[in-house]
């Protein structure tokens, strides 16, 4: 009975080794751009949002959306960031009172001679009304894929009430 145990608890530790030898260590993911919206500065479209001092996620205030009709709003073109072979991550907190549709984010890069490709975040749209929630949407850029603007957008599908803070473009590795 003894050896038995001490076989299982032998194949275990090498499993367990094996496993984690193996594995590659995550790197962390480098920050690009930093939107605390508590400004309307930049903003692309400034008449389509407000901004609001009183619902935020991180006490510096927020930009409040009323929607009537499906509608995209355009936020920030964050420019050319000179970035390649990479995962281009857009990343906001946004809360939701009555909305009829879907929210979610959508990135759009440009690229010189090649024309625009979009990223939409639809894998976990917001409805209804929600607590303040991280949704992001990602971008493969390979090598030699370096886009000279990004631009970030905010799109309800429908109607309702969106607030949305704290935004973040981020730069990772690419995933294989």
């Amino acid at each position: 009975m003894l050896k038995k145990l001490s076989t299982v608890l032998f194949l275990c530790s090498v499993l367990i080794f094996g496993l984690t030898s193996c594995s590659k260590p995550s790197v962390p993911a480098a920050e690009l751009k930093h939107y605390p919206l508590d400004t309307l500065d930049g903003v692309l479209k400034p008449n389509a949002v407000e901004v609001d001092k009183t619902t935020t996620s991180d006490s510096n205030g927020s930009f409040k959306i009323v929607a009537k009709e499906p509608v995209t709003v355009e936020l920030y073109d964050v420019g050319d960031i000179d970035v390649e072979n990479a995962t281009l991550t857009y990343q906001a907190k946004v809360k939701t009172e009555g909305v009829e549709g879907q929210v979610y984010l959508e990135m759009w890069c440009y690229f010189p001679e090649k024309g625009q490709f979009f990223s939409r975040g639809l894998q976990f749209p917001l409805s209804g009304t929600t607590d303040w929630t991280t949704l992001e949407t990602n971008f493969y850029l390979k090598k030699g894929e370096n886009p000279d603007n990004v631009r970030l957008n905010v799109v309800i599908n429908g109607k309702g009430t969106v607030w949305v803070d704290d935004i973040h473009l981020l730069q990772g590795p690419l995933k294989e």
